[in-house]
Formats: C-alpha cells, structure tokens, sequence
C-alpha cells in the first residue's frame, strides 16, 4: 500500500515537471515569434508609387522641385511633377481637381471668391519667402521708399535722375494678374495701389523677369529671393533696398523688412496616398534642412507674424 502511494506521487511530480517544462518551451517559442514580427514590421519600409502634379507658383517652384527630386530618390516608383504658371493658377487647377496640389505665394481667398470652392481646399504652409526690387545693374540706385516705388509702378515717377539716379528712363516689368508674386506685391510694397494700366511690359514668370531685367537698360521689377541663391544670378541684377533695409533672411524674421509672404500648398480635401506622402515630406528634417539654402524662410521663424 505504502509502496504503491509512493509511486503515484512520483508520477504525479513527474507529470508537474513535464508540464511546467512544455508551458515554458511554450512561451518561450511565443516571445521569438513576437519578436520576429516586431522585426519584420519595424524593418519594413512601405514605398509609395504614383503620380501626382502641382503647378502654381514661380516663386516657390524651386524649392518644389528641389524636394520632389529627393523624394523620387527615396521612392522610385513615384513620379511627382512641378510645374509653374503662378498662383491663381494653381489655386484654379487644384480647385477643379486637374492637379493634386495648387502652389500660392497668397492665401487662396485672396484669389477665389467663391465660397463653395473656398471650403473644399486645405492649406498646408510650409515656409516663407522674401521678394526683392530689382534693377538691371547699370541703375545707380540703392535704395528706394515704399512712397517712390509706388509712383514708379503707377507712373508718376518715370525717369531714374527723379530718385538720385542717372538721367535714364525707368523701364517697368510688371507680372500677369494671376500671379501670386504681384498680389504679394501690391498687398504689402504698393499698399494696395494697383499699378498704371499699359505701363511697362508684362513677363509670365519669374524667370521671365529675371531675364528681361538682365537685358533692359533702366529696368526695375521685383523677384522672390529664392532666384538669387548664387551670385551667378545677380550678374546681370542689383537687388534694392526698401526705406534703407536689406532683403535678407534674418531682416524678414525680425520684422524689418515688409516684402514677404507665407507660401501654401493646397489640396482639394484632405490629401491621400502620394500626395498626403509628400506634403508630409515638405515638412521632414530632410526638407528643412535646404530651406533656407534655397533662399525661404523656415515657418517656424515667421511665428510671431
């Protein structure tokens, strides 16, 4: 009898030991297949593949071009196309859906009217950027007042020898309505003046005007500053000073100087899929990183403004 209880309490520790074995075995087997799919899914990298346009812009096209040439390196099945045309535009384009993002150097109310339209885009800022008066080199003008610049663009002032320059005449380059540049423009330099009817020539694009002001003697129009990141592209310009103050990064962080503005992408709704992915990407450490090299203006600098 004895003997018999002994060897049921033999087999029962065994069977214990066998099962507390198996349960852990069990568990340890759970946290290697845990930790494999943490791994494959930590170690997998969704590439984004599509295409999508944006147009608008001039001013920030370069910088547009700049990302989405990075972002295609990152994700070679993507195609992402920038193309100009100026703000009102791209705000039109996006708004009947012929592109996924309209570029605009103004806020699109400022361009649409219509507010069932209005309410359809989605504003995504993402950086500023600085505008300068421009002169062909051989002006021998530094500096201009805001009073001066409007009675040159609304011809009161037609001659350079009226502002301490040579006797030379002034030689206008104006921008086409739609562009988002002159409502920058006439909004903050010419206090909502709009500029003389029939005076000067008109240039569709920013690198329109660049080249108009290199080859025009006496002329004078306005640039954003992201065309002047290297000093090949001053040769043939003089960038002016407004009531004594430089264009220049820090000027416009601090407040100093008025000729800016916020640039936005829009989208109609909210975005998705590729898009969604690169305007995501317009706001990586990546993007930021070039900003200002690309002549803008971080938004986080523009804050208080």
């Amino acid at each position: 009898m004895k003997r018999k209880s002994i060897k049921m309490i033999v087999a029962a520790l065994a069977i214990t030991l066998i099962g507390g074995a198996l349960v852990g075995c069990g568990s340890s087997n759970a946290k290697k297949d845990d930790t494999a799919k943490t791994q494959t899914a930590e170690n997998k990298v969704e590439e984004v593949s599509g295409s999508i346009t944006a147009s608008g812009s001039t001013a920030l096209q370069p910088l547009a071009k700049a990302a989405a040439d990075m972002f295609m390196q990152k994700n070679t099945k993507a195609q992402i196309n920038i193309q100009g045309g100026g703000s009102g535009t791209g705000l039109s384009q996006v708004a009947s859906g012929a592109v996924q993002i309209g570029n605009s150097d103004v806020p699109a109310e400022d361009k649409i009217k219509e507010a069932d339209v209005l309410k359809q885009l989605i504003d995504h800022k993402v950086c500023g950027i600085g505008f300068a008066m421009v002169v062909n080199k051989e002006v021998k003008v530094d500096s201009l007042t805001k009073q001066q610049i409007q009675d040159i663009f609304t011809g009161k002032i037609t001659n350079w020898k009226q502002v301490g320059g040579d006797d030379l005449k002034i030689e206008v380059i104006n921008r086409g309505k739609s562009s988002g540049t002159r409502a920058t423009f006439i909004s903050t330099v010419m206090d909502k003046k709009s500029e003389a009817d029939g005076l000067g020539t008109v240039q569709d694009s920013s690198g329109a005007v660049q080249k108009s002001i290199e080859a025009t003697k006496g002329s004078i129009s306005y640039l954003a500053l992201s065309y002047f990141v290297n000093e090949e592209a001053k040769k043939g310009m003089k960038l002016l000073k407004i009531d004594g103050v430089e264009p220049t990064y820090e000027n416009i962080a601090a407040g100093k100087y008025p000729f800016w503005s916020f640039e936005h992408m829009y989208t109609k709704g909210e975005p998705t899929g590729l898009t969604k992915a690169f305007l995501d990407y317009m706001a990586s450490d990546d993007v930021k990183a070039i900003i200002k090299s690309q002549g803008y203006i971080s938004a986080s600098e523009l804050k208080a403004q």
